[in-house]
């Protein structure tokens, strides 16, 4: 029974407790997590993708809740895109640096892109769904998914390496930010550079690391390596503000603008994941924190925002996907906002880096009002010194009285939810003993609780060793706590409410035993009796018609009443009806529990004359009911006011008594000698269940060592018999292979003999095609030397003929100088011929002067 209890309170705690919608964790074999390592939702915001290590790929419907398997990649996703053209298609980058386009409904491939040398580390897709920018470490390329063409290409120095690149909503600028904090704006269509955003020469670098823009693409937050946070005007391109976050966060991992249906695109919540694991949204106006996901034990590794604002997706460090109901976790994000607003005035526009900074703030901002003057003032209310978020339970307000808190209770029904832990730790006047605390926690784990996980599976870890912790604090108080089945059931609720402060959670479970469970222990190891007696007798006066339904129907107190005292409401009421409920419990007189049991009761009283079967009642009991949890309170009252003082719990129940300052004081309204004997009993059973499971484990061991033994050995026979066939097969296989290979011999020796005939064959024919080849060369050169012959014969008659006709010609022109000379030697001695016939001596010189020229003749010819 107990188990069922803790069960069904765990699916309470589910369901009302946290804002987490769903957890979704895969498994393989042997039990092993599958991480999820990236998700991206689509345009629509109702459906987002998810993939693991192993590549698989994941869709899941959040408005249909369903899920289901679209693609196995084979390999690590780097990054994932959703919000493309074609709503039935998305990209996905895998770990081989290449890019693959899915569709998830034929779950094909629709293209294949390459071209990058590191990893994927983020994919931007264009408001338009057309174009998309994947950014690595060296470069970023832009895409036409069209066509799955690569249009640009963006490379960079080596020494500068890229952060992000990605387009602006709502325009075609692409904003490329590089690791020396620099951010260019570049036009998409011309890639011209239209601005480039101003360096802060003030105040300590970022290292920008992590970059969000507003749906309007009007403001840009970055951080990166500090818990400072840089807010851009794109427009103006100046630094609007510096924000600094609480000194938890060292380093930012991931900025989110969280949407929001009244703002125009003009997002005013930011998220901040840091290096913690938690995700902190902030006002970007008013720098209030509004809320957080995410723990140090349940740590974020990366998120998701929904486009419309409603959900949002978280990977956890364990590798699971949590979504969480943006709606539940705040009910101020989607109010309009008021019609008037009032500007505070910054001074001038060359402000210093030291008027810019705001730190975030956990408290709430008052709005500021007009006055008189022109200048608007604004009041802001500040936290006390040393406070945060975490520790806000902690923190007990001034001036808080009982009366006035009782006026207000029955006023409204129940306390304000912010301050509703204020105000039980005001109503039961928690001492706050931290050394004592601290004594019995340095006691260990008490043994008693050491297998609480095999009863009470409880899923969240970090809750399970809350209640372990608080659980063995008790039973280090007092004995009896360790023996008690139905303590965990008790102390549940609580540990789930003060999960933060284990100290604060262990006084009011404390403050609940000494107050509210007077009497409890008397009768141990059995139910209190004599309280459920003082029950049944109130609900004997009120209801005797109901009672003596139960009694006809066999059904005791311990049936009606001990499940609703042991598990304190928790199986039967939601948690808003819960705390409404304890609300009034911590007011009034500890008796006022036992009133609300029967109130309970009485009010249910229809549907419990209606049953007869003993299960009937058993069910009824241990599971919510259709009741209002006002008119139960107010039945609660009335029993209280109108219950003879002789019936009274009152009566027997002392008023409250809170915990003694320093030490917390004695408990033992208990049979000692029974918790002792079952202590000693137990611990007797502790041992000798060791000794049982030390000699079941030696049994175990030999039993698994006979099982190896004889599997080797059957093993070994059973290698024996393979090898022997196999060794008998080899022997068939080998006979044949000698077989054929002796066949293949004798072909081989068929076709030397056909190959060397052939060869002796084409050496005849070489032979002869080469004497051919000499003879005719031979004739080829007696042919040459016959024409060269003939030609120089040729040539020798041309030059003799040729020379013949020179002689000739030079006869003839001899001939002619002869007769030139004959006539020029007449004209010459014609005048002297008588002299020279009678002076003789004139002969010598007609000789000089004209036997050159006859011999010149002569020789010429």
């Amino acid at each position: 029974m107990g188990g069922h209890q803790m069960s069904s309170w765990g699916r309470v705690l589910f369901a009302f407790f946290s804002v987490l919608v769903v957890t979704v964790v895969r498994t393989a074999q042997q039990a092993k997590t599958v991480r999820f390592l990236h998700v991206a939702f689509d345009t629509t915001g109702d459906s987002f993708l998810a993939g693991d290590h192993h590549g698989n790929i994941y869709v899941f419907d959040i408005s249909r809740n369903r899920f289901r398997l679209v693609q196995k990649t084979g390999q690590a996703c780097t990054s994932l895109a959703f919000s493309l053209r074609r709503t039935t298609e998305f990209l996905v980058a895998l770990a081989d640096y290449t890019i693959k386009c899915f569709d998830k409904d034929t779950k094909q491939l629709v293209s294949w892109m390459r071209g990058h040398e590191g990893a994927v580390s983020s994919i931007s897709v264009h408001s338009s769904g057309r174009y998309a920018i994947t950014t690595s470490s060296d470069t970023a390329q832009l895409w036409d998914l069209d066509t799955f063409q690569r249009k640009r290409k963006l490379n960079i120095r080596q020494s500068v390496g890229i952060q992000r690149v990605f387009f602006l909503p709502l325009s075609n600028t692409i904003l490329s930010c590089f690791s020396d904090d620099s951010i260019f704006a570049w036009e998409s269509d011309t890639l011209f550079c239209k601005y480039q955003l101003p360096v802060p020469d003030c105040g300590p670098r970022i290292f920008y690391k992590a970059f969000a823009v507003t749906r309007d693409g009007k403001s840009l937050a970055a951080g990166g390596r500090s818990n400072l946070l840089h807010l851009w005007c794109l427009d103006t391109k100046q630094l609007l503000r510096v924000i600094q976050m609480p000194t938890q966060v060292r380093t930012v991992r991931q900025l989110e603008f969280l949407p929001d249906s009244f703002d125009g695109g003009a997002s005013q919540t930011l998220g901040v994941l840091s290096q913690d694991g938690v995700m902190r949204f902030i006002n970007i106006h008013t720098c209030k924190l509004l809320f957080h996901v995410g723990s140090h034990d349940e740590s974020i590794t990366t998120v998701a925002v929904s486009p419309n604002g409603r959900h949002i997706v978280a990977i956890m460090d364990n590798g699971s996907v949590n979504i969480y109901s943006v709606q539940s976790l705040t009910q101020e994000l989607n109010k309009p906002p008021p019609c008037q607003v009032a500007v505070v005035s910054g001074g001038e526009a060359d402000q210093d880096f030291s008027n810019l900074k705001v730190k975030v703030r956990s408290e709430a901002v008052q709005r500021p009002t007009k006055s008189s003057g022109r200048r608007t003032q604004v009041k802001t209310l500040r936290p006390p010194a040393g406070s945060t978020a975490e520790d806000k339970e902690n923190e007990l307000p001034a001036g808080l009285n009982k009366k006035r808190l009782v006026a207000l209770l029955k006023a409204f029904g129940e306390y304000p939810a912010k301050y509703r832990m204020f105000v039980w730790r005001s109503l039961l006047c928690l001492p706050e003993n931290h050394a004592a605390y601290s004594s019995l926690t340095d006691k260990g784990l008490h043994s008693a609780f050491l297998t609480l996980h095999e009863k009470y599976p409880i899923k969240s870890h970090k809750l399970l060793r809350g209640l372990q912790r608080v659980l063995s604090a008790l039973a280090h108080w007092a004995a009896i706590f360790g023996e008690l089945e139905y303590l965990p059931l008790v102390a549940f609720p609580f540990v789930k409410l003060f999960q933060n402060n284990p100290m604060l959670c262990f006084e009011v479970v404390a403050t609940v035993i000494v107050n509210w469970c007077q009497h409890w222990f008397e009768y141990f190891p059995n139910p209190p009796l004599n309280i459920l007696n003082m029950a049944e007798n109130v609900l004997a006066h009120h209801d005797k018609e109901l009672l003596q339904h139960l009694v006809d129907c066999g059904v005791t107190s311990q049936l009606f009443v001990w499940p609703l005292l042991e598990t304190l409401f928790s199986e039967v009421l939601t948690r808003d009806e819960w705390l409404k409920l304890f609300d009034n419990i911590f007011s009034n007189h500890p008796s006022f529990l036992l009133m609300a049991c029967v109130a309970y009761i009485i009010c249910c009283r229809e549907p419990l004359l209606l049953c007869s079967q003993k299960q009937d009642f058993e069910y009824f009991f241990h599971h919510r009911n259709n009741l209002d949890v006002g008119a139960m309170i107010k039945e609660a009252y009335r029993l209280m006011s109108s219950t003879p003082a002789d019936i009274h719990p009152r009566a027997m129940l002392s008023d409250f008594t809170p915990l003694t300052k320093g030490q917390y004081p004695v408990f033992n309204h208990y049979p000692e000698f029974i918790v002792e004997y079952q202590s000693r009993e137990r611990e007797k059973i502790r041992l000798q269940e060791m000794e049982y499971l030390r000699e079941r484990q030696e049994v175990s061991a030999m039993h698994a060592d006979f099982l190896r033994r004889q599997a080797e050995e059957e093993a070994f026979y059973a290698q024996q018999e393979l090898l022997q066939k196999a060794e008998e097969q080899r022997r068939n296989i080998l006979s044949q292979e000698e077989e054929k290979l002796t066949q293949q011999r004798a072909k081989l020796a068929a076709m030397k003999r056909e190959l060397k005939v052939k060869e002796l064959q084409l050496l005849d024919t070489t032979r002869r095609r080469f004497l051919k080849h000499q003879q005719d060369l031979r004739a080829s050169q007696i042919q040459r030397l016959d024409q060269e012959i003939s030609r120089k014969m040729n040539l020798y008659d041309q030059e003799t003929a040729a020379a013949v006709q020179d002689l000739e010609v030079r006869q003839m022109e001899m001939e002619v100088q002869r007769k030139q000379l004959e006539q020029v030697t007449n004209a010459l001695l014609t005048p002297y011929q008588p002299h020279l016939l009678l002076h003789s001596a004139l002969l010598p010189f007609v000789l000089v002067h004209f036997f050159p020229i006859v011999t010149n003749l002569e020789n010429n010819f």
